[in-house]
């Protein structure tokens, strides 16, 4: 979903099919700077665990009289960064139960 394909043609002007496909990832630097955020401070750490949500926060049933009328589906995966914020959370927790001895 956040891939851009772009497809390079070699002779245009004969209506020839494409010969290369490339794939490029313009979040790609983003996702490998939240893969290597360093955890080492239990206030960061924290915040983070706090801060990013252990489940998505908008799946919802939307119930009136008892009926349920609607299901709103999680919309996290549509997220590009979910998979990153969801390590990064789980780096966190870590850090906070094995470094600085908490119960979460």
């Amino acid at each position: 979903m956040s891939d851009l394909d772009l497809t390079f043609h070699s002779n245009l002007h004969t209506g020839q099919t494409p010969s290369h496909t490339l794939r490029v990832d313009v979040l790609q630097p983003v996702r490998q700077w939240l893969d290597n955020v360093p955890i080492n401070n239990s206030t960061i750490a924290r915040l983070l665990y706090k801060a990013i949500p252990g489940q998505c926060p908008f799946e919802r049933d939307i119930i009136v009289l008892g009926r349920k009328l609607a299901h709103i589906p999680p919309l996290c995966k549509l997220n590009p960064l979910y998979d990153q914020l969801v390590g990064l959370r789980f780096r966190s927790m870590c850090y906070l139960v094995d470094v600085c001895g908490e119960s979460i």
